[in-house]
């Protein structure tokens, strides 16, 4: 596909390769990666162009990453020109929280979090039996939103994800309640998104929809992107439950008849400890996980993520609430 290469794009291209592309007259050819690139920027600019208060959510999770480095592109050289946001469940990874904060740092940019366990504290929420916070994350979501009048929120869901997700549009409105009407969505042809909304409403974004989690792979292997270590093979204490590797931690103890191994594994997704599967794999690079997940015939939701399994429409139920 033949996309004109504006000076932009060119600058962001001699920066990444050291070198400049090809270019006949106005145009060259782009490769999938550049195309995918150049929508989610786009997405980016436009979302920004027309609203006041967008917000990025960045958990330290390599879509996060990547979209985060994708805004960094879409301004560079100034500033990225938002906050990033973290609804923190209180069960995450030690090492992405820790990733998160540096990368935040290191950027300079505004970290806004909200914290489930305050809610948990003063009553507004209470704990699930089967001990997951990530479907907990609902309300803290839409409470940050609205402390922060954000109008247009940045998440890196894919389509190829999960079957609720592959409904969603790119610039997805939500209602007052922040709720979300897949059957109330706004038609994007010819690539023409439409973030306006009324007060109380906003708009979420999704810069990354229609990359596949091979493409996003790929990507981190070009862009040379750093991820936490544990998307690649390390050893970890785990234990099977559900046909998944758990890691063994303040929130995920093995019950009667769970067996503790210390075995060789990665994750392909991150969410709560309490909540997200290790694979075994000894992928120790990003080439390797390259080459893996070129292989594999389950998504990483499918295959590594408990509270995805809660029911037939578990994503969908809670995208409805106000869910990522």
């Amino acid at each position: 596909m033949s996309l004109t290469l504006d000076q932009s794009t060119r600058a962001r291209h001699d920066a990444t390769t050291g070198e400049a592309p090809e270019v006949s007259g106005r145009h060259t050819s782009l490769s999938q990666l550049d195309h995918l690139e150049a929508e989610a920027i786009h997405v980016i600019r436009e979302v920004v162009g027309e609203l006041e208060r967008p917000v990025l959510l960045f958990s330290g999770g390599k879509d996060s990453v990547v979209m985060l480095h994708l805004a960094v592109k879409a301004f560079w050289p100034a500033p990225v020109p938002f906050p990033v946001l973290h609804v923190d469940t209180g069960h995450n990874f030690p090492e992405v929280l820790a990733f998160r904060d540096a990368t935040v740092e290191r950027l300079g940019l505004r970290l806004v979090v909200e914290k489930v366990q305050d809610w948990i504290d003063d009553g507004r929420l209470r704990e699930r039996a089967d001990g997951t916070r990530n479907p907990l994350q609902t309300q803290p979501l839409l409470h940050a939103i609205a402390q922060g009048r954000f109008d247009g929120v940045f998440g890196g869901g894919r389509r190829d994800e999960e079957k609720a997700r592959a409904k969603e549009r790119i610039v997805s409105l939500r209602d007052d309640f922040g709720q979300w009407d897949p059957r109330n969505q706004r038609p994007e042809l010819w690539h023409l998104l439409n973030p306006r909304h009324r007060a109380g409403q906003h708009v979420r974004a999704f810069p990354l929809s229609n990359w596949t989690e091979l493409d996003v792979w790929r990507y981190i292997e070009r862009e040379e992107i750093a991820l936490p270590e544990l998307y690649y093979a390390h050893e970890r204490d785990v234990f099977r439950r559900d046909g998944m590797w758990l890691a063994v931690g303040p929130w995920s103890q093995p019950r009667e008849g769970e067996q503790v191994e210390r075995r060789v594994v990665r994750y392909r997704t991150v969410g709560d400890m309490s909540c997200t599967g290790a694979v075994d794999s000894p992928a120790a690079s990003v080439a390797e996980v390259v080459a893996e997940v070129a292989a594999s015939t389950l998504t990483e939701r499918g295959a590594t993520r408990a509270d995805d399994r809660l029911s037939e429409a578990a994503m969908e139920d809670r995208k409805k609430e106000g869910y990522f």
